[in-house]
C-alpha cells in the first residue's frame, strides 16, 4: 500500500511542491463524496494564478513608470512647474492638502514631477500636516480624521463563514443526498402501507441520522474554521518602530496612517507605500510584489518605497503616504489569502487511501445489492410479475438500495484526509500557547520526522541579554560589569582615548538611545548594540551630543557576510574619520597601528597583534562575544561614493560581552539526544566562544568537531562526506555555510533537518531545510517570511516542544487511520458476506450511518487531538524515509477487522445481539453503540 501511495501521490513535498504535483493528485481523487468538504483545505491554485499574474502586472507597470519617471525628469529640468491639481473640500475641511488617491499615484506610479509639483518629501509632509522628525500628532480627534480621509492599513480579508455554511457544505455529500431521497420514498411508502406513525419508522430513522451525521460533521468543521482563523490573526501581527509626538515607539502596522515616520533597518518589510526621508546605503527587494528579484536602490533621488517589499541592505527613515486597500501589495494580499496552504504530503497520501478504499468500497456495495436483491428479482421473474410490485416489495428493494448506498457512506473514508487537518489544527493551537506559531500546516507533520536540529546560538541556547563584563583599553584587561567598575575604567583612561571610545560607539551603531514620555532613557537596538551602548553611557558618555559633534555622511550596516559594521564622519574641524566594529580577529587584522596606556598611536608589530589575540582568545574561552573596535583617519580624496576602507586601522580595544546559557537548555539538548535527533550549533561567533558555550548546553561531545566556516568552505566534496556527520559546532559561519551544511545534510545523508534563523541573510538555509524555525523576538520579518514555524520566545526548549508535537501529530493520525481501516472491513465484510450466506444485511442503513458518525468524526475528534507525552521522546525519529501504514498496523487491522467481523456475523445471523439475548427491534441502536464503542476499545 505504502509503495503504491508513493508511487501516485508521492510527488507533492512537506514544502515547495510544484503546481503539476498538486494538480496530479486532486486528477487522481477527482470522483468524491463531497469535493467541497474533501477540498476545503487544500490550496486554491487558480487563485494563486491570478496573484503571480498581478504581480508579473505590477512588474510591468513599475518598470514603465520608472522609465517615464526619468525621461520626466530631464524635461522638467530647468522649467517651472505649476500645479493643476484640485484638492478635494472634504479634505480641506479635515485639515489636509491633498487627498489619498493623488498621493497613491505619486508613489505607486513613481511620478517624480507629480513629487516635484507638490513640493518633493518636505511639501508632502506639509500637506499630510506631519512633522519628518517629530511625526504624527496622537490627538484623538486628529487621527479620527486622518483614517476618515486616507483609510486604515488593513487589508480585505474573506469574511469568517458562519457555522450555516458548514451544515450546507455537508449536505453536499452524493451519498447523504441519494439518502435522502430514499427515506422520502421510503416515508412515502411506508405511510401509505402501513400508515402513521408505523410506516414512517425506517424513513425518518434514516432521516435523523442524516441530520445527526451533517450537524457534528459541521460543528467539527466549524470548529477547525475558527482554529485557522485564529492562527491566521498571529501570523499577521507585525510590528514597527515609529517616531509620533517626537517620541520612538513600536506601533502595530495596522495602526499606521498617512503622514507616520517609520524607521527601517535589514530585514524589515515595509508597511505601507511611502517616501525616502533620509537613510544610508538603502536595498529594497521588491520580489514579493514584482516577482523581480533584483535588488532597487532607494534614495532621495528614487525615494519611492512600496508595501510588501523587503529591506535587503541599509536603514532609512520613511514617510508614509498610502494604506491598506489603496497600495498594490494590498489588492495583492486580497487575493493570495484566498490561494490557501500547499495540502501536506500526509493529506496527500490519506486522500489516496480514501479514494482507493473508496472503490473498494463502491465495487462491495453494488455486489451486495445484487446479492441482496437478486432473490426478490428471481421471485418476480419466475412469478412473471416483473412490473407488477406491491408495496411492501418496494419497500424491501428501496432498503437493499439504501444498504447499499449507505456502505459507501461507510466504506469510503472521507474523514481521513480531513482528521489530518483537525489533527494539525488543534496541534497549532496547543504549540501557540506553548509559543510556537506554526506558518506552513505540514511543518507540525515534518517536525515530527526531524533527525537533526541546525540551531543558533545567540538568543536561541542563550539569553540574548548582554552586557560588557570585560574590556581590554590601551592594553590593559578591566572588569566593567558594573556602574563603579566602567566609572574607574573611565578615570584610568586618557581623556583621547575615552572621547575615541565613545565617538566610535554612539556613532558606529545600528541602536539609538532615546527617551519616552516619561523622560527616562531607553535603549533600541539589537542585544548586541544595546550591550555597547549601556557600556558608553556608564563611561559617562552622552549619546545625543556625542552624535552632534560630527555628522555621519555614511554607513556600512553589519551583516553576516562581512562580520562587521563601518561609518565616516564629517569632523567638526574637518576632514574624516572612519569607525569600524565587529568580529574581533577579523576587524583586528584590519589594524596596522594600537592606542598605548598613554594615548599614543603605535605600529601594530607583531607581538603586541599577538598578545591582543591573545586577549580575544582568553575572553572567547569565557564563553563571552568578543568584539573589536577601531578607527582611521580618511584621505583629502575620499568620495563618499567610495567603500569605506576594509584596512589601515587603529584598534582602540576589544570589549567582551556575557551572553548566558538560558535555564534548561542542556536538558532540552539531551532530550533530542535521547530522541535520535542531532542538535549542532551554527553560528557566526569565535570558534571559542562557540565551543564553549556548546560545552555548556551538551552540544560539543568528545567525539564531535567544531569548524570554522572558512575552513569547512575549503574542504572537497570526498572530505565533507567523512566529515558533515561528526560536525556538532559551525563558528564564523556565512549564510552560504549554513545553506551548504543544511543541503548535504539533506540530500547526501537523507536527514530531515530544521533550521533555526534570525537574520535576512538566513533565509535561503531557512527555505532549504525541511522545517525552517524563525525567532519571533530577534528575528528580521524576512527570516520570519521565509520560515514554516516561528519561535516566539526565541527559546531552544520550545524547539523541542515542537518536534514533540510534531511526533504526537504523526502518532495520533496513525491510530486513527487503524481505527478507521478496522471499521471499514469490518462493516464491509458484515454486510457483504451476511448478503451473499443469508441473503440479508445483518446492519440496517441507520445502523451504518450510526457507524460513520462515530468513525468518521467523533473517531477523528477523539484519537486525533490527543496530546503528546514524554514517551514520545523516547523514540528513534521516523526519519525521511519512514512508512506511515506500517506491516505491524496491518496486521492489527486486519486481525481486529477479522475477530470483531467473526463476532458481529455470529451474533447476528443468530438473531442474537451483542449480549447473546434474542434480538429485538429495539437493539438496533443499542448494537450499533456496543459495536462501535467494542471497536474503540480496541484501538
Amino acid at each position: 500500500m505504502e509503495s503504491y501511495l508513493e508511487e501516485r501521490f508521492g510527488g507533492v513535498q512537506a514544502k515547495n511542491s510544484s503546481e503539476e504535483a498538486l494538480r496530479r493528485w486532486r486528477r487522481l481523487c477527482s470522483v468524491v463524496k463531497n469535493p467541497k468538504r474533501r477540498f476545503r483545505f487544500t490550496a486554491n491554485l487558480e487563485k494563486r494564478g491570478e496573484a503571480e499574474a498581478i504581480k508579473h502586472a505590477n512588474h510591468e507597470k513599475l518598470r514603465v513608470a520608472v522609465l517615464v519617471s526619468k525621461a520626466a525628469l530631464q524635461f522638467i529640468q530647468g522649467l517651472s512647474l505649476r500645479s493643476e491639481y484640485v484638492v478635494p473640500e472634504e479634505v480641506k475641511a479635515a485639515g489636509f492638502q491633498i487627498c489619498a488617491d493623488e498621493l497613491g499615484s505619486i508613489v505607486e506610479g513613481h511620478d517624480s514631477k507629480k513629487l516635484i509639483i507638490h513640493g518633493g518629501v518636505d511639501g508632502i509632509a506639509e500637506k499630510l500636516s506631519t512633522s519628518k522628525t517629530d511625526g504624527l500628532s496622537t490627538d484623538e480627534d486628529s487621527i479620527k480624521r486622518r483614517q476618515d480621509i486616507y483609510g486604515v492599513n488593513k487589508f480585505t480579508e474573506s469574511e469568517v463563514r458562519s457555522f450555516w455554511v458548514f451544515v450546507w457544505e455537508a449536505l453536499q455529500d452524493t451519498t447523504l443526498i441519494i439518502l435522502a431521497v430514499c427515506a422520502f420514498v421510503s416515508l412515502v411508502v411506508g405511510i401509505a402501507m402501513e400508515g402513521w406513525p408505523k410506516g414512517a419508522h425506517d424513513g425518518l430513522g434514516i432521516v435523523a441520522s442524516i441530520l445527526l451525521v451533517v450537524f457534528v460533521t459541521a460543528a467539527s468543521d466549524y470548529r477547525q474554521s475558527l482554529q485557522f482563523k485564529d492562527l491566521d490573526k498571529e501570523k499577521k501581527k507585525i510590528q514597527v518602530q515609529v517616531t509620533r509626538n517626537g517620541f520612538r515607539q513600536r506601533l502595530s502596522i495596522y495602526d499606521l496612517l498617512p503622514g507616520d515616520v517609520v524607521h527601517l533597518a535589514i530585514g524589515d518589510q515595509v508597511p505601507a507605500d511611502g517616501l525616502f526621508i533620509s537613510g544610508f546605503s538603502l536595498l529594497i527587494n521588491e520580489s514579493s510584489l514584482t516577482g523581480e528579484s533584483e535588488p532597487v536602490a532607494v534614495n532621495a533621488d528614487n525615494p519611492f518605497l512600496l508595501s510588501g517589499t523587503k529591506v535587503q541592505d541599509g536603514s532609512c527613515k520613511m514617510l508614509v503616504t498610502t494604506v491598506g486597500m489603496r497600495t498594490q501589495w494590498g489588492k495583492l494580499m486580497a487575493t493570495l489569502s484566498e490561494g490557501g496552504d500547499d495540502e501536506t504530503p500526509l493529506q496527500v497520501k490519506l486522500n489516496g487511501v480514501a479514494t482507493i478504499i473508496g472503490q473498494i468500497g463502491l465495487f462491495f456495495a453494488v455486489i451486495t445489492f445484487i446479492v441482496l436483491s437478486q432473490g426478490l428479482f428471481s421471485k418476480k421473474y419466475h412469478e412473471g410479475l416483473l412490473l407488477s410490485w406491491s408495496g411492501d416489495e418496494a419497500l424491501e428493494l428501496l432498503e437493499h438500495f439504501a444498504i447499499a448506498v449507505t456502505i459507501v457512506v461507510v466504506a469510503v473514508p472521507e474523514g481521513l484526509p480531513l482528521a489530518v487537518t483537525l489533527s494539525l489544527a488543534f496541534a497549532m493551537k496547543k504549540m501557540m500557547n506553548d509559543k510556537a506559531l506554526v506558518r506552513h500546516l505540514a511543518a507540525c507533520e515534518t517536525m515530527g520526522s526531524a533527525t537533526t536540529i541546525c540551531s543558533d546560538k545567540t538568543g536561541t541556547l542563550t539569553t540574548n541579554h548582554m552586557a560588557v563584563v570585560k574590556a581590554c583599553i590601551c592594553g590593559n584587561i578591566k572588569e566593567v560589569n558594573g556602574p563603579q567598575n566602567a566609572s574607574k575604567l573611565c578615570s584610568e583612561l586618557p581623556e583621547i582615548v575615552v572621547k575615541t571610545l565613545l565617538e566610535s560607539i554612539f556613532n558606529n551603531t545600528g541602536g539609538e538611545v532615546v527617551f519616552n514620555q516619561d523622560g527616562k532613557y531607553q535603549i533600541l537596538g539589537t542585544p548586541t548594540e544595546t550591550a555597547l551602548l549601556e557600556f558608553a553611557l556608564a563611561l559617562g558618555g552622552d549619546f545625543k551630543s556625542k552624535r552632534d559633534e560630527t555628522k555621519i555622511v555614511k554607513v556600512e550596516p553589519f551583516n553576516s557576510t562581512k562580520k562587521r559594521m563601518s561609518v565616516i564622519l564629517e569632523l567638526p574641524g574637518g576632514g574624516r574619520r572612519a569607525h569600524c566594529k565587529g568580529a574581533s580577529e577579523i576587524v583586528l587584522a584590519a589594524c596596522d597601528k594600537f592606542i598605548d596606556d598613554t594615548g599614543s598611536v603605535h605600529p601594530l608589530d607583531k607581538t603586541t597583534a599577538d598578545k591582543l589575540n591573545g586577549i580575544i582568545d582568553s575572553f572567547a574561552g569565557e564563553a563571552l562575544r568578543t568584539l573589536c573596535l577601531a578607527y582611521r583617519e580618511m584621505e583629502e580624496g575620499f568620495s563618499i561614493l567610495d567603500h569605506i576602507p576594509s584596512q589601515g586601522y587603529t584598534c582602540i580595544g576589544v570589549v567582551g560581552i556575557k551572553d548566558p546559557v538560558r535555564p534548561g537548555v542542556r536538558e532540552s539538548v539531551a532530550t533530542c539526544q535521547a530522541a535520535g535527533i542531532m542538535v549542532r550549533m551554527v553560528t557566526g561567533d569565535n570558534i571559542n566562544t562557540a565551543k564553549a558555550i556548546a560545552r555548556e548546553c551538551g552540544i560539543l561531545t568528545e567525539e564531535g568537531i567544531a569548524i570554522e566556516g572558512p575552513e569547512f568552505r575549503e574542504k572537497s566534496l570526498d572530505e565533507l562526506l567523512k566529515l558533515v556527520p561528526k560536525i556538532q559546532v559551525m563558528a564564523r559561519s556565512s549564510p552560504l555555510d549554513k545553506h551548504t551544511l543544511v543541503k548535504h545534510l539533506r540530500t547526501t545523508f537523507n536527514d530531515v533537518v530544521a533550521v533555526t534563523g534570525d537574520g535576512t541573510n538566513d533565509a535561503p538555509a531557512l527555505h532549504e531545510a525541511d522545517i525552517g524555525l524563525a525567532m519571533g523576538i530577534a528575528g528580521t520579518e524576512v527570516a520570519k517570511e521565509s520560515a514554516d514555524i516561528i519561535i516566539l520566545d526565541d527559546n531552544f526548549s520550545t524547539i523541542v516542544t515542537v518536534a514533540k508535537w510534531g511526533r504526537s501529530v504523526y502518532i495520533n493520525i496513525q491510530k486513527f487511520v487503524q481505527f478507521q481501516l478496522t471499521v471499514n472491513v469490518v462493516a464491509l465484510l458484515v454486510n457483504f458476506s451476511s448478503a451473499c450466506f443469508t441473503g440479508n444485511a445483518p446492519l440496517t442503513a441507520v445502523q451504518l450511518l450510526w457507524v460513520n458518525m462515530i468513525m468518521d468524526t467523533l473517531g477523528a475528534l477523539a484519537l486525533a487531538t490527543e496530546p503528546p507525552n514524554n514517551d514520545l521522546m523516547k523514540r528513534e525519529p521516523v526519519g525521511r524515509t519512514g512508512k506511515f501504514i506500517t506491516n505491524v498496523m496491518w496486521r492489527n487491522i486486519l486481525g481486529m477487522s477479522f475477530y470483531q467481523f467473526f463476532v458481529m456475523w455470529y451474533l447476528q445471523t443468530q438473531g442474537k445481539n451483542f449480549f447473546g439475548l434474542e434480538r429485538s427491534d429495539t437493539d438496533v441502536a443499542l448494537n450499533t453503540i456496543i459495536f462501535n464503542s467494542f471497536v474503540f476499545c480496541q484501538v
